[in-house]
């Protein structure tokens, strides 16, 4: 399924994209797979506005299998090119509201993007996805006087800068229900306003491959999840079950983590 130019010009223009129904057969599958993954995590309630477990797709057999998926892999080729890096998941609930952030420091000079699965049904009023059109475009004055206002954190200054609150920010709300896709720009603003404790998301995270002269961004990158606890970079079960074809998508972050361990004087680790 790869994107149309419409599609392509869209995604290019606002920075994000909705699939409905796209994975309306596989739907219960995911659910029942979130479910089992957060089943059998050691994971204490700490009753904060969001509970998460990364890595998380890389745990289940069924979802590392789900990155295969020829739907996920022709859209994320059509956009990052056909050599991309898969980067990482995480499996959300999320209680309440998520204030205007972006996924990616503005300055960062490569594309990535965020596959999203709502596991409920989300409306504007429930914890939707908002997004703020158009805003992924570096150096346009319209994203870098939201920069000013939004940064990545998600401690922002909307109400003191505009005297409006979050919910109120001019935005578009992406209505979900279980079986759609949702993909946006790691630097596209977004948020969600409402909803219950019960609102799940599984979202999946890529990028594309690293040329020479990006390789640096990718090396700090991987020293930042390392520095953050990480042992490898990617799970034992993704690892067993992805194909010869599809490490493609695993190979250079795979390296790169084997690189800077080295240079550490570690072993290396989540090669194979």
């Amino acid at each position: 399924m790869k994107l149309t130019d419409q599609q392509l010009r869209f995604y290019e223009t606002f920075g994000f994209l909705k699939f409905p129904g796209l994975f309306a057969i596989e739907a219960k599958h995911i659910e029942d797979e979130f479910e089992k993954v957060w089943a059998e995590t050691d994971m204490e309630d700490d009753h904060k506005s969001r509970s998460y477990i990364e890595p998380f797709v890389d745990r289940s057999e069924y979802l590392s299998r789900l990155l295969e998926h020829p739907r996920i892999n022709a859209i994320v080729s059509s956009i990052l090119g056909y050599d991309y890096n898969y980067t990482s998941s995480d499996g959300n609930y999320f209680d309440g509201s998520t204030n205007w952030h972006s996924d990616q420091f503005p300055k960062e000079p490569y594309q990535s993007l965020k596959i999203a699965f709502y596991l409920d049904f989300v409306t504007r009023d429930t914890g939707c996805l908002r997004v703020i059109p158009g805003s992924c475009h570096m150096g346009d004055r319209f994203t870098e006087s939201l920069n000013e206002v939004v940064p990545l954190s998600r401690q922002n200054h909307n109400e003191e800068v505009w005297g409006v609150h979050g919910s109120e920010v001019p935005a578009y709300a992406v209505d979900s229900e279980p079986g759609d896709m949702l993909l946006f720009n790691h630097k596209t603003k977004h948020s969600s306003w409402g909803g219950s404790r019960a609102r799940r998301m599984l979202a999946i995270n890529f990028e594309q491959r690293f040329s020479d002269d990006l390789m640096p961004w990718l090396k700090d990158l991987t020293k930042k999840r390392m520095n953050l606890g990480y042992d490898r970079a990617y799970g034992e079960v993704l690892l067993d079950v992805a194909s010869p074809k599809y490490k493609v998508h695993l190979e250079q972050r795979i390296a790169v983590w084997n690189e800077v361990t080295n240079e550490s004087g570690h072993p290396t680790i989540g090669s194979s």
